[in-house]
């Protein structure tokens, strides 16, 4: 089969359909609508970090300005349309998707065991039993509920209390399920209380070994559009890159895959795998809308930071964990979508004690001018997250539109 050439407009027009950032960010965000969404993007991340919104909260309102989070959380907590575990980190999923997770619980379990004993959470596997009996017996509970008398920590994830421990573990490896948050602090009850029985059915080896791979790397490519062996394993984060690496060689020899090369910014050539009716593809011809928009750094169109640089030239790391004397741009700061360019980034914070979000700085992208018309799209832009931020106003700092770096 011939390689397909994609040229990085093509690639970007593509990419940014897939993830739902094509079409005007509009239409109904909660409910059976906002489900859908989510099942588009496959899942949504959870971050605890509220500088503005939590990055779950910004990655669907980007999509749907109408969005706020109480939807999700009904979703989540009451309907029970989705469940909480694990992809590259923490994510809400869809669940009819939950049988598909079979697998990366029994990989949790071998894994975890081994590694939590090494790093020394002495007594963690003792407490699975009182743990379930006191979940069983009093219903949900968080952390905080369990391991009475057992020493606590500094508040480290290694400073875990054995209880804790066992509580995440039972969770990783399918004997428990998060049915909702505290705060922020997860709340566990019995997966038997929780999951429809039909999803909790076991499927054989070694026939859902196959499955599986099948599931998530079929999935992967209908979400990116196009992707190497290691990009299609990183998505769900599920398997690995030699058994997505033997999937792209099977449905290769069968016809249901074909080589492309993708073109970089810069002009190199990335092969990647694609469907074999890739270039007819409605979103080849697909115009972005123009809407300015801010993305979550978290945002799964931003999640791959090498795959953001090679298709938008779009250098973003996060600083959260940088020294502030060594900072580039900011503790937290947000990339700028318009058309199929990401433009700039912004530094900005919601002072809820001030009713208030502020601007500290704005970093346009190199050959990216901000005049009058987009400075105005990006202020229409913070008046729309003002109302997600649950602030009214808004503020700039002196000089807040900087120089490129």
């Amino acid at each position: 089969m011939s390689t397909l050439t994609l040229s990085n407009k093509s690639a970007r027009r593509l990419f940014l359909d897939r993830h739902a950032l094509s079409e005007t960010p509009q239409g109904v965000a909660q409910g059976a609508e906002l489900l859908s969404l989510i099942a588009r993007l496959g899942f949504v991340q959870l971050d605890s970090i509220n500088t503005v919104a939590r990055a779950h909260d910004l990655i669907l309102f980007s999509r749907r300005p109408r969005y706020r989070p109480k939807a999700l959380k009904r979703l989540y907590e009451k309907d029970r349309a989705l469940f909480e575990h694990w992809t590259h980190d923490a994510a809400v999923i869809p669940m009819d998707y939950y049988s598909w997770w079979q697998l990366r619980r029994e990989r949790d379990a071998a894994k975890l065991r081994n590694q939590w004993r090494d790093w020394r959470r002495d007594g963690f596997e003792a407490q699975f039993q009182p743990v379930l009996d006191q979940i069983r017996e009093e219903g949900p509970l968080c952390s905080s509920d369990v391991g009475a008398g057992e020493k606590r920590g500094s508040g480290g994830w290694w400073d875990w209390h054995p209880s804790k421990t066992a509580l995440e573990y039972l969770w990783r490896s399918g004997a428990l399920c998060v049915v909702g948050r505290d705060g922020f602090r997860k709340r566990y009850d019995l997966t038997e209380r929780v999951i429809d029985d039909a999803l909790c059915q076991p499927r054989q080896e070694p026939e859902h070994t196959a499955a599986t791979i099948d599931w998530c790397c079929s999935g992967a490519l209908d979400r990116l559009g196009f992707a190497t062996p290691t990009e299609l394993a990183a998505f769900w984060d599920h398997i690995t890159i030699a058994e997505a690496k033997d999937w792209c060689a099977g449905e290769l020899a069968a016809g249901r895959l074909q080589p492309v090369e993708i073109e970089c910014v810069g002009g190199a050539l990335r092969p990647c795998f694609a469907r074999p009716d890739i270039a007819s593809d409605p979103a080849l011809t697909l115009e972005p809308t123009p809407r300015l928009r801010v993305l979550s750094p978290f945002d799964p169109a931003l999640r791959d930071r090498k795959r953001a640089e090679r298709l938008f030239g779009f250098d973003y790391r996060i600083e959260i964990f940088v020294p502030e004397a060594k900072r580039r741009y900011g503790y937290y700061v947000f990339p700028i979508l318009e058309g199929d360019r990401l433009v700039g980034r912004v530094d900005m914070k919601a002072f809820r004690d001030r009713d208030t979000l502020h601007v500290r700085a704005l970093w346009p992208e190199a050959k990216v001018r901000w005049g009058k018309g987009r400075v105005a799209a990006f202020e229409a832009e913070l008046a729309r997250i003002v109302r997600l931020a649950d602030v009214s106003k808004l503020s700039f700092e002196d000089g807040w539109l900087r120089a490129p770096q």
